[in-house]
């Protein structure tokens, strides 16, 4: 059967005596009703009835019109069946959002919303919203996610020559484009000004390109040479060469962050364009290589015997004792200690927090004092430090991320109408 609940074969006008609370005897008193069973779970008509009302209540707040009620009510009912397989699928697979977890989403919902945890729950109270529920429904579809996650990215296969072909597409090459944050001004002269007024517009605007390459802000210093003739723009936000106005589409390109083009005259005027920021051009990052002891405290080694013995490790390793040695008899770190504990090169963000404040404060050649993270104490001995351009990685990185998302949306589909059309649906 398909997803589409249009297809469904379902009842509405019993759908709609179970949200209503009637029946066919006219009884005077309001009894919930199963109104579907879905393999080992079943859905109220309590549950059915919520779920319509916060939609139909979604759809107002966006001005948008609801659709018939019965169209709304087979939508409903098969989101909801479909969140039923689901969740259950999560429940064998022992899926768990700890509170933490929960909260910590919570709180990116309330940002997002511009408000504190305290006033996004208010916000609630105020709607006559309860924030147990709303708790309940977040950690519901988190592990929706998480199951749709762990089931549709084993059905995607992403190759070489499907990324490269991407970025051969005028799609692929608009997603790698660069993106620049331009400011404008426009000094703005008539058609017909005579050779004095465009010298003095010039000599103005070439004040105004000097007082900003001598490090005045560029805003402030528009706005403070602006006589005898205003100076008017603003900010031209972030947009792709392709995207600038064509006056400015090969200069913007060639200015340095913070630098400003000289004037431009058009038939309009002179122009002044400040290159704010950039991203997705260039990206040259700091690599750090590394070789590391990991100790790990246990049952038989406490957490200050642990730092005691890294701290002993990197004195040996500091009276001339190969540092490898140490690593591949000591470390217990598997995945390293064969290789005498060497990680590579490192990439900013790779490691965790303390490891890397403590790999930045390190000099090449030197060695860490015992440093402590999740998983233990560490010493590192940084090896060697270079200015790295991963720009072709991270393109290539971001083309595959799009290839990755557009197949997931297509598995994603085909995977939730399988999981219907496998699992027991009885519609009452």
């Amino acid at each position: 059967m398909n997803v589409n609940t249009k297809t469904l074969l379902l009842s509405a006008g019993i759908i709609c005596m179970a949200l209503t609370g009637t029946s066919v005897q006219a009884a005077t008193e309001v009894i919930d009703q199963v109104v579907a069973i879905v393999d080992d779970d079943i859905i109220m008509a309590s549950e059915l009835r919520e779920r319509v009302s916060a939609v139909s209540d979604n759809l107002a707040a966006r001005g948008i019109a609801p659709p018939p009620d019965n169209e709304l009510i087979q939508e409903t009912l098969d989101r909801l069946i479909l969140e039923s397989i689901q969740l259950q699928k999560g429940q064998r697979a022992g899926v768990r959002i700890p509170d933490e977890q929960l909260n910590q989403a919570i709180k990116r919902i309330a940002a997002q919303n511009n408000m504190t945890l305290e006033q996004f729950q208010q916000a609630l109270e105020e709607r006559n919203q309860s924030y147990g529920a709303m708790r309940d429904q977040i950690r519901r579809e988190m592990i929706i996610q998480r199951v749709q996650a762990g089931n549709v990215n084993q059905r995607i296969q992403i190759t070489d020559q499907e990324v490269g072909n991407f970025m051969g597409t005028q799609e692929g090459q608009s997603l790698t484009q660069p993106q620049y944050h331009a400011l404008h001004a426009l000094l703005a002269l008539k058609p017909d000004s005579s050779a004095s007024e465009v010298a003095t517009a010039r000599a103005q605007v070439d004040r105004t390109v000097k007082s900003i390459r001598g490090g005045e802000p560029f805003k402030e210093a528009v706005n403070a040479n602006n006589k005898p003739y205003p100076l008017t723009g603003g900010d031209l936000g972030w947009r792709k060469p392709d995207e600038l106005p064509s006056i400015f589409s090969t200069i913007v390109p060639q200015l340095a962050i913070g630098e400003t083009a000289d004037p431009i005259l058009s038939d309009s005027g002179f122009h002044l364009v400040y290159l704010e920021a950039v991203r997705g051009k260039e990206k040259v990052v700091t690599q750090t290589k590394v070789r590391h002891i990991l100790i790990k405290p246990s049952e038989i080694l406490t957490d200050t015997q642990a730092r005691e013995l890294a701290a002993e490790l990197r004195v040996r390793a500091l009276a001339g004792e190969e540092f490898a040695e140490l690593a591949t008899e000591y470390s217990e770190d598997i995945g390293s200690a064969q290789e005498g504990g060497e990680l590579g090169w490192t990439n900013p963000g790779q490691m965790m927090p303390a490891f890397e404040a403590a790999m930045a404060k390190t000099p090449p050649g030197q060695m860490s004092a015992p440093v402590q993270t999740q998983y233990g104490w560490h010493v590192l001995k940084v090896e060697d430090r270079r200015e790295k351009d991963v720009t072709d990685q991270a393109t290539r990185a971001k083309a595959t991320d799009f290839v990755h998302q557009r197949k997931y949306e297509e598995e994603l589909d085909a995977w939730l109408q399988q999981i219907r059309d496998e699992a027991f649906v009885d519609i009452k």
